[in-house]
């Protein structure tokens, strides 16, 4: 098996620099610099995109900076020993020993035992103070085998302490890092408390397996049974039933989301952040021991498991509005294959069946067949059917929105009245907005239903009827009977207002409809002023083109925000996470397409820089299509239907040049308009 560790990437007693972005990068380079990476930028974007989701400094001076990255080659460990410590986020201090894990995205699971074993070694004082001693690279390297080997380095065998050894409190010291899972769990005498726990981080490299030891050696220390089920990526064995069955509470130390939590049903739940299990475990124990002599503590509910996001917020340092943004985030997580999916079949329904296959296309598909082509011949057929897909597709997207946002406060009861208030906002012309907020409302009235206290007898049909059932009645009705009329009075107000202006500036109105067309990316106001000119497209003719500009003017605006988005993840990857930046490949196309949704995600994850930034380019786009009189005579379609633009060459350099001011707006943004930093303890990631 390659070797993790080496002297080239063991630094020591040096200053690397005043910040943890100074460190990672230093380390990234060393990685790059072994052959070991690819590039350092994108190991060095994905190892900083992960401390910013939570800081991973832990007590006693140490810091363990770590990422997945396709920019890794093979699994690495890099170390430096710092001559100047720097602040990674533990609540003791600055760390002045940093690992720096590096793993490859398909990681091979021996590999990631090893990495495991590493991190846990990292709690022990013995081995830390070797690590410190140690005056030579290679003295590094040697203890850091033995540590991933199960048995100390030969010359430090009396002096580190860095085996693999378990410890009586519940956790054995397996291979794979994993609790024990027998059933008959040791016991000290009658009335011992049992506890269970889980840890589980993003990575899973790190901080689930030092979280599990951190709490077996807490409860060791007061006499209390623990046994930990360890979910990370060398793998996860769950605990048996019978653990479960007799333990007194839980104890959940996770950023995601529990696998398999309703196994745990009905019991007390004391639930924070894996960090906290490093750094607080005596006090989780504590608290949990607390939580079992408490006829009143919170319980894992019995229809499932409600998602991080909202365990976390039981936790008194969590914001509402962090609760807010991971659910939002969930939603928008699975929303993307309907978005990505859909716009691309749309774009090529385009392509093959001209810019006028919307009007046709029902009628194309529902009657015609490869033996009865219609009028045009295959290219027709072939488009209207990819667009109908297409179309299919995206009418998923706001339920899916929603659905996926209530999935994330209530778990699978929440899916179906989720979809079902996501559907009817669609009907309503909601859109976007609509979408979010009933999400929400479902998922907090499937939340609280699920909290009742019910009979045994009826726990089996809340999940499956009673809760989809209510919550169903209460969002969707809500949304009918209240919120429905505000927004459609909102809608009719701003095409009237549109209206009203047709004669006014033409610079002025192409500044409004672009910035009302970047303002909630497929919403109601995206909505109204698409509206606004589709309905004005049959009143166009070569001596009235004011409703072909219109046209034009709103496609091109709708096209910055996902192109502006694209752009900026290439300019400066390192202010995007890694899904982020994925999101931006297909942005190209979506934008492209005139799918102005292809920017949502990245509105979803920041909206006060996102949306703003979208707004600056779309309005400089609007201005220019309109002072240059460029025409569309299509709907939709985007770069696809260049046959029907008038004045094509204005067309592309309007949107080219909103997209550029876009993109540096929004890099601009990031990098100046930092928001206040949250105490570590307290920040809980959220995976799309």
């Amino acid at each position: 098996m390659t070797q993790l560790i080496t002297t080239e990437l063991v630094i020591l007693d040096q200053d690397l620099g005043n910040s943890p972005e100074d460190v990672i990068r230093h380390l990234a380079s060393k990685v790059a610099a072994t052959g070991r990476a690819s590039e350092v930028e994108g190991l060095f974007a994905d190892a900083f995109a992960r401390e910013q989701k939570t800081a991973t400094g832990v007590p006693g001076g140490i810091a363990i900076p770590h990422c997945r990255s396709g920019a890794v080659v093979v699994p690495t460990l890099a170390m430096a020993r710092l001559s100047q410590p720097v602040d990674f986020g533990a609540k003791d201090g600055p760390a002045d020993l940093i690992f720096f894990i590096a793993a490859p995205d398909g990681a091979d699971q021996e590999h990631l035992k090893l990495l495991s074993k590493l991190a846990r070694s990292l709690i022990k004082k013995d081995f830390t103070g070797a690590l410190r001693a140690a005056s030579t690279e290679a003295e590094i390297v040697e203890l850091v085998e033995g540590a991933v080997a199960d048995k100390p380095a030969a010359h430090a065998a009396t002096t580190t302490g860095a085996t693999a050894e378990g410890t009586s409190a519940g956790t054995t010291g397996e291979s794979a890092g994993l609790a024990p899972v027998s059933a008959e769990a040791p016991s000290s005498g009658k009335g011992v408390k049992r506890l269970v726990a889980v840890t589980a981080c993003p990575t899973g490299i790190a901080h689930t397996y030092m979280a599990a030891d951190s709490l077996v050696a807490a409860a060791k220390e007061v006499g209390v049974d623990l046994q930990v089920e360890t979910q990370g990526s060398s793998g996860a064995k769950p605990l048996d039933p019978a653990v479960i069955a007799a333990a007194d509470a839980v104890i959940f130390a996770v950023d995601v989301d529990v696998r398999g939590k309703e196994r745990f049903a009905g019991k007390p739940v004391i639930n924070a952040p894996v960090k906290r299990g490093i750094d607080e475990p005596a006090k989780m124990v504590q608290e949990a021991l607390a939580a079992a002599d408490n006829p009143n503590a919170r319980r894992v509910p019995h229809f499932g498991a409600e998602e991080q996001a909202q365990n976390a917020e039981l936790e008194k340092g969590e914001h509402i509005g962090q609760k807010l943004k991971k659910a939002l985030l969930t939603g928008v997580s699975y929303m993307i294959p309907f978005v990505a999916g859909g716009g691309l079949l749309m774009a090529l329904g385009f392509l093959l069946g001209g810019y006028d296959i919307t009007e046709v296309a029902n009628k194309v598909v529902l009657e015609n067949s490869f033996g009865n082509l219609p009028e045009g011949g295959l290219s027709i057929y072939l488009g209207a059917v990819a667009f109908k897909i297409g179309n299919l597709s995206m009418s998923f997207l706001v339920p899916a929105l929603a659905g996926y946002i209530a999935y994330a406060i209530a778990d699978r009861p929440g899916i179906a009245p989720g979809f079902t208030a996501g559907a009817v906002a669609l009907f309503m012309g909601a859109g976007f907005i609509g979408g979010m907020v009933g999400g929400l409302l479902a998922g907090y009235i499937a939340y609280q239903i699920g909290s009742w206290a019910v009979p045994r007898w009826l726990r089996g049909l809340m999940p499956v009827a009673i809760i989809p059932l209510l919550a169903s009645i209460v969002a969707s009705g809500l949304l009918f009977l209240v919120l429905g009329n505000p927004i459609k009075n909102l809608t009719d107000g701003l095409n009237g207002w549109l209206t009203g202006m047709t004669g006014a500036s033409a610079i002025a109105l192409g500044i409004i409809l672009g910035l009302m067309m970047c303002f909630d990316l497929g919403g109601p106001v995206n909505k109204v002023a698409y509206a606004f000119a589709v309905a004005g497209l049959v009143n166009g003719s070569a001596t009235n083109t004011a409703p072909w500009q219109i046209m034009a003017t709103v496609m091109a605006a709708g096209m910055v925000p996902p192109l502006a988005m694209a752009l900026a993840t290439v300019l400066d990857k390192k202010r995007f996470s890694l899904a982020e930046r994925e999101n931006g490949k297909a942005a190209w196309l979506l934008g492209a397409s005139f799918i102005s949704e292809g920017a949502i995600p990245f509105a979803a994850a920041d909206p006060l820089r996102v949306i703003p930034a979208s707004m600056i380019g779309g309005a400089l786009t609007g201005a220019l299509t309109m002072a240059t009189g460029v025409t569309s005579q299509a709907p939709h379609g985007g770069i696809f239907v260049f046959f029907a633009i008038g004045n094509l060459a204005m067309f592309i350099i309007a949107i080219v040049v909103g997209t550029i001011v876009s993109a540096l707006a929004v890099l601009a943004l990031k990098r100046w308009a930092v928001r206040e930093p949250v105490d570590t303890v307290e920040k809980v990631p959220v995976t799309v």
